[in-house]
């Protein structure tokens, strides 16, 4: 075994952390509980158990690539450092007061989310910069210094700078950050200008506050990650999968956690982005249901599509506009908590409802026999035939039925219905959740769902993927090999990469070739040097795109724009791109109105080969069944006879014709009576519509 080859993607939820070792025989993976007081503990018990069932010493790892949900955890949670924010004087409640949006308009008891930093942990400076950059008001270094000594003497874990328009001039952040540093070197500062040099304060403050809040926790994890791997003799480096896409060293994930913020949903993107690729598909729906939440995303052309903002920590109903928005590089997606954990309830109007509350890995399921006792969809699944209670997560964890059908009896009773129906109601509720999620989702983005294939993965997914189609009319779904880990995988598919923004305005009309030029340079440079210190030598790609909207208008949208040295001559070039995307959007553009453009983002990464074309292959042999069993399909409102056949007989032309369930160590995929599961040469399985023309 060559040691270079040798790298493993580890991917934590809430539930389940995820191991895939990628080594020149294969991909060897595995499931473990999530270790909340010491998630690191449970990264090395499954490399430990992947690595002994490919056959290889630890020592033989090359690489290792990491996604967490400790960022989101912690700023979802309220559980980060003692953080002060220091901003210009004035603009002190800007993240309290947040933006015009009401996201619930009819709700006279409606209660904003609480600000990360309290208003008695906000200070000012007298200082003001300008948009263009230009200084209004220096601020003088005395009172940087006089704050300095202030912050320290009251005991601050850490720092968030933020000042206005310093992402046109970040002197007088660097200046605030200098007299931090002079006075207590070891103290955590973040600065807006480093963390998010956009245009709009809320956003920009929003970030670096969350970067601030989470940094002295992740950095504290990081370094206990690298110290284990290092102990059990694991001398690799560890890379971090970020929220855009790609990776980014362990050094920069410390100094810039935010960026964090949706890694492992990122890895999944790639994956099911990999696949799309190489099947030719141009337009799919990937969803990835693990044991906590969903995630939908949208891929074309084999990208997925991104985002310069997110709102995380929605507090309402998953409401949008109740969380905080932070601007950082992010692979667009909805997500909910519908998961395998997700607990079902009563609401006060008597209807059965699931999540967005999640069992986690503790204490899990009540079939898990860990001590939960609340009803959820694991729990209804395997009420529903749908699971082996021997053989779940390949027989590591095996499922106690009477828990499962004692905890289905909450809501049975509560209903006045059998414990059938009730396991029945959990499961269409979640799959009505995440269908309609889809649904909004791809019309927000100005799709017609039903022309996209949908790509499932995740420990949850291949189970609801079937029905998930019938709810949406979409008439083919793919299965790739690893789904239940798919994440995982997604990450050793990644290029390491880095994206770079700012925020310049330029109006069209008046657009400045030299300064645009300046900037992207200096962006390029930026990018250019996290991605070659993480992969020396290697080719890049460079991708351009500029935030646009017409003048008057209060949001961008993004446009894709040729990465050169732009001339006077580009305007029309420039236009005619804007309107193709605005077309494309809204399917029309806005006649005698002018685009400017807000923000700039240059990504540089490294080229990852184009995975190898795949050509379908049709159902021509019958795939070998293990056994006939018992399983309820939701469309027939009725247990059926299905076919369990392992996935390993699944092999290129083997087909089944539902009803039947292919199982697998990780997940199990369930063909509901409307499909037929067809092998696919890569190890895939197609499912597709019986009566599809």
């Amino acid at each position: 075994m060559v040691r270079g080859s040798i790298r493993v993607g580890v991917d934590i939820g809430g539930t389940f952390t995820d191991v895939a070792l990628e080594t020149s025989a294969g991909i060897s993976s595995c499931k473990v509980l999530t270790d909340y007081a010491e998630p690191e503990r449970a990264i090395l018990t499954g490399i430990e158990t992947a690595a002994a069932e490919a056959g290889i010493a630890l020592t033989d790892i090359a690489q290792v690539i990491h996604g967490t949900t400790l960022v989101t955890n912690a700023l979802i949670e309220r559980r980060g450092a003692r953080t002060a924010f220091i901003t210009t004087e004035g603009f002190r409640d800007v993240i309290e007061m947040r933006s015009e949006n009401r996201f619930e308009q009819y709700d006279l008891n409606l209660e904003l989310p609480a600000p990360l930093v309290p208003r008695k942990d906000r200070f000012t400076l007298s200082e003001r910069m300008g948009p263009k950059g230009e200084v209004l008001l220096a601020l003088d270094p005395a009172e940087a210094e006089a704050m300095a000594a202030r912050v320290v003497a009251a005991g601050y874990e850490a720092v968030a700078v933020g000042l206005m328009h310093a992402y046109a001039n970040d002197s007088h952040e660097r200046m605030m950050a200098e007299a931090l540093a002079t006075a207590a070197p070891e103290l955590s500062v973040s600065i807006s200008s480093v963390v998010s040099p956009q245009v709009r304060e809320l956003p920009r403050f929003n970030t670096v506050i969350a970067n601030a809040y989470v940094r002295p926790r992740v950095s504290a994890y990081l370094g206990r990650l690298v110290a284990k791997l290092r102990g059990a003799g694991i001398e690799a480096p560890v890379f971090l999968m970020h929220s855009g896409g790609g990776l980014i060293d362990v050094e920069t994930a410390a100094e810039q956690p935010v960026r964090l913020l949706e890694s492992g949903p990122a890895g999944g993107a790639i994956y099911a982005a990999d696949y799309a690729r190489a099947h030719g598909l141009s337009q799919v729906l990937s969803f990835d249901m693990g044991g906590t939440t969903a995630k939908i995303c949208l891929i074309e052309d084999g990208r997925p599509k991104t985002a310069t903002s997110f709102e995380v920590a929605r507090t309402y109903r998953f409401k949008k506009g109740s969380g905080m928005l932070v601007s950082t590089p992010v692979v667009e997606m909805v997500e909910i908590g519908a998961g395998g954990g997700s607990i079902a309830s009563i609401d006060t109007m008597g209807r059965i409802q699931v999540g967005p509350r999640s069992a986690g890995s503790e204490p899990g399921p009540a079939c898990y026999g860990r001590g939960g006792v609340e009803p959820t969809v694991t729990d209804a699944n395997l009420g529903l035939g749908r699971l082996d209670p021997e053989n779940f997560a390949g027989g590591a964890i095996p499922l106690l039925p009477d828990r499962a059908e004692a905890a289905l009896g909450v809501i049975a009773e509560a209903q006045g219905i059998g414990t059938t129906d009730a396991g029945f109601g959990i499961t269409e509720m979640v799959d009505e959740n995440m269908a309609n999620a889809a649904r909004v989702h791809t019309v927000e983005n100005g799709r017609d769902i039903e022309r996209f294939t949908m790509i499932a993965f995740g420990g949850g997914a291949p189970l609801h993927a079937c029905r998930q189609c019938e709810k949406l009319g979409i008439s083919a779904a793919l299965v790739p090999p690893g789904a239940g880990v798919g994440s995982a995988i997604g990450f050793l598919k990644a290029p390491v990469s880095y994206e770079a923004t700012r925020g310049l305005f330029q109006a069209l009309d008046a657009f400045d070739p030299a300064t645009v030029n300046a900037t992207l340079d200096a962006m390029e440079a930026e990018a250019r040097g996290f991605v070659e210190a993480g992969a020396a030598g290697v080719e890049t790609t460079t991708r351009l795109v500029a935030f646009m909207r017409y003048r008057g208008q209060g949001w961008e949208i993004p446009v894709e724009l040729p990465h050169r040295a732009f001339t006077g001559d580009d305007t029309c070039t420039i236009r005619a791109a804007f309107e193709d995307a605005y077309r494309t959007l809204f399917g029309r553009i806005i006649e005698g109105l002018d685009p400017e453009i807000t923000n700039w983002s240059l990504t540089v990464a490294s080229v990852v080969p184009a995975p190898p074309a795949v050509k379908t292959a049709d159902g021509t042999a019958k795939a070998k069944t293990v056994r006939t069993r018992q399983v309820y399909d939701a469309a027939l409102r009725s247990f059926v006879v299905a076919a369990e056949v392992a996935r390993t007989a699944m092999t290129p032309g083997a087909a089944v014709d539902g009803p039947a369930i292919i199982t697998e160590d990780e997940t199990s995929t369930v063909v509901t009576s409307a499909f037929r599961a067809i092998g696919q040469p890569d190890g895939c399985l197609l499912l597709i519509r019986k009566d599809a023309k």
